[in-house]
C-alpha cells in the first residue's frame, strides 16, 4: 500500500538526492578533472572525447532542474540513459566501486534510482510538475 501523505516527500528527497549528485559530478568535471582531463578520459575509455562536454553541460542542468522539480520526469528518463551508458566503462571491472577503475554497483543504483523517480514523479515542492 502506498502512503499518499508521505510519498511525495519521498520523491522530493530522491529527486534532490539525484539532483545533488549530478551538480556535484558536473563540478567535478569542471573544477577538479577539467573539461579537457573529462574529455581525454572519455576517450580513454573508447567514448569519443567531445561527448565530455555535452556530459557536462547535461549533469549541470540535469542537476538544477531535478533540485527545483521543473521536468522531473523527463530529466529522469534522460538521466538513466546517460547513467547506463556512464555505466558500461566499469562493467568489465566487477561488482564493487572499490575495484580497480571503479565497479558498476553504483552507477547501476543511480540509473535504477533515476527510473525509479521517473515513475513515481516530481514530488512535494517541485516548480513545474511533469506530465508522462
Amino acid at each position: 500500500m502506498v502512503d499518499t501523505r508521505t510519498a511525495p516527500y519521498a520523491a522530493l528527497l530522491l529527486r534532490l538526492a539525484l539532483g545533488i549528485m549530478f551538480l556535484a559530478h558536473g563540478c567535478l568535471k569542471i573544477f577538479v578533472f577539467t573539461p579537457a582531463g573529462t574529455a581525454a578520459f572519455f576517450a580513454s575509455v573508447g567514448f569519443a572525447s567531445w561527448l565530455a562536454y555535452p556530459v557536462i553541460a547535461f549533469e549541470i542542468i540535469a542537476g538544477v532542474l531535478l533540485v527545483l522539480g521543473v521536468f522531473t520526469r523527463w530529466v529522469a528518463i534522460a538521466s538513466a540513459i546517460e547513467l547506463f551508458v556512464a555505466s558500461t566503462v566499469h562493467f568489465g571491472n566487477g561488482w564493487f566501486f572499490t575495484n580497480p577503475h571503479g565497479g558498476w554497483e553504483y552507477p547501476i543504483f543511480l540509473t535504477v534510482a533515476a527510473l525509479v523517480l521517473a515513475l513515481i514523479g516530481d514530488g512535494a515542492m517541485a516548480l513545474k510538475k511533469s506530465r508522462a
